[in-house]
């Protein structure tokens, strides 16, 4: 899969979106609901990506800096938002390589902790989440009090850089 950096505005990733809320609306009864402004998606301070197969988008997510400004949320997290890859392209690994490579984003630009909001009808995606590492979390958004939210949270911690011996080869660990 190529993952793009392309915005929450992009023509890929509109569709996507219009997918994944009805995706809500079939599981829940209705769309997510949280606000989003598409500016908190642009970099540094957040990031929108489209997965492409065969040049056809296949996969969305992004991420969105947050603070300490509600319950359950802290200086340096950035929340996970529309983690959605399309029914015919599901079962490969996709969303577990778009999770990552936001994961990676989310750390070069300094967040600390990787926090987002699912529900009890998703239960592939509390799957995928608890096998990265995601643990519950305070609850914190705009269904904080609603039973089916499950909110979840991860440590991002920065790659280490291999450490070359002056004695060996380039790429010789």
């Amino acid at each position: 899969m190529e993952i793009q950096v392309v915005g929450y505005a992009h023509p890929d990733a509109v569709r996507l979106i219009a997918e994944v809320q009805q995706e809500y609306v079939i599981r829940y009864g209705g769309m997510d609901v949280t606000p989003v402004d598409p500016r908190q998606f642009e970099p540094p301070r957040g990031l929108f990506a489209v997965g492409y197969l065969g040049g056809e988008p296949v996969a969305c997510g992004g991420w969105r800096a947050r603070e300490a400004d509600g319950p359950g949320l802290a200086a340096g997290d950035a929340e996970l938002k529309r983690m959605y890859v399309t029914p015919a392209a599901r079962g490969r690994g996709l969303s577990r390589t778009l999770l990552r490579h936001l994961e990676a984003t989310a750390v070069e630009a300094g967040r600390s902790r990787m926090v987002l909001e699912t529900g009890t009808e998703q239960p592939e995606a509390v799957a995928l989440y608890t096998s990265e590492g995601y643990a519950a979390v305070v609850k914190f958004g705009v269904y904080r009090d609603t039973p089916e939210s499950i909110c979840l949270g991860k440590a991002l911690t920065p790659a280490v850089p291999v450490q070359r011996s002056a004695d060996r080869a380039p790429g010789v660990v």
